[in-house]
């Protein structure tokens, strides 16, 4: 089966914004080639079954391409969203919210609903939190969820006072004195060690971390209302996001619909790589009943 011409015309829509974001938002030495942000389609035409796979923070659909292709020859049709202010530059990222993020892969599933009768929804680390968010608000919608290295606990100890830092540069921006508002004493952005330094963004916004913190507190509160089988994957040895967020995720589930998996890691990106095909290898016995 062909794809329809509304899939199409959903699917150029999210390129031409795309092509939009990129040229306002473009910055030398740090905006990565244009194939990095695309999101992209990998379209089974004899698929029942499809998998919205989102990437993670600061990065862009390219950091699930192996995923994605693992999928497809699975005999998946995948689709791969590009979340608001992903896959252009940090100073995009640091003006969007977690609704645009969503709404982001609001759009992507509609695209899916236009090619699958029935769709999984996977993400990874701020991909997995929207996936998490997405099953709890359209419990409907979706036949299974993966959610691989979901961030309800940050280790690093600078993420406690990006509440704080957020709302102290907020303040300086509205301070009647050219001197208090200018960027010189603001931290807009912290450095990001990036495991994928040729997708990720280095610079990471302090306005971001606040965003993901405020959407776990949502999926927090709604954990207990999944209802269709879930896979929950994180690496033990997890520098960036404490591996106990996952394991208060698979808590909070139904056990008789919930699987758990650690794997012996010692990165936060376990979706690339020789790790990977550790973590594909789950997600594929996972998957295999439906």
């Amino acid at each position: 089966m062909s794809l329809s011409p509304n899939c199409m015309y959903l699917l150029t829509k999210e390129l031409e914004l795309f092509n939009g974001d990129y040229q306002t938002h473009y910055l030398e030495g740090e905006t990565k080639a244009k194939n990095i942000g695309e999101p992209y389609l990998l379209h089974r035409p004899e698929s029942r079954l499809g998998v919205l796979l989102i990437h993670g923070l600061m990065a862009a659909p390219e950091e699930v391409r192996e995923w994605a292709d693992f999928l497809y020859a699975q005999g998946y049709t995948v689709y791969a969203p590009r979340m608001a202010g992903h896959g252009t530059s940090a100073d995009d990222l640091s003006a969007r919210c977690m609704n645009e993020w969503i709404e982001s892969v609001n759009r992507g599933h509609d695209i899916l609903k236009n090619c699958c009768e029935s769709i999984v929804i996977a993400g990874f680390s701020t991909g997995a939190a929207v996936a998490l968010h997405q099953v709890i608000n359209k419990p409907d919608d979706f036949a299974a969820l993966v959610s691989i290295s979901a961030p309800l606990k940050f280790k690093k100890f600078s993420a406690n006072f990006a509440g704080p830092v957020n709302y102290w540069n907020k303040l300086l921006r509205f301070v009647d004195n050219p001197l208090l508002s200018t960027k010189l004493y603001r931290k807009e952005f912290v450095t990001n060690h990036a495991d994928n330094p040729h997708i990720n963004y280095l610079r990471c916004p302090v306005s971001s971390i606040v965003e993901i913190k405020a959407l776990m507190r949502q999926v927090r509160s709604g954990l207990s209302d999944i209802k269709i089988p879930t896979l929950v994957i994180h690496a033990d040895k997890d520098p960036k996001v404490d591996v106990s967020s996952s394991r208060d995720i698979f808590k909070a589930l139904n056990p008789d619909n919930a699987k758990y998996q650690e794997i012996d890691f010692h990165l936060h990106g376990i979706v690339r790589g020789a790790v990977a095909e550790q973590v594909f290898t789950e997600v594929d016995a996972f998957l295999a009943p439906l």
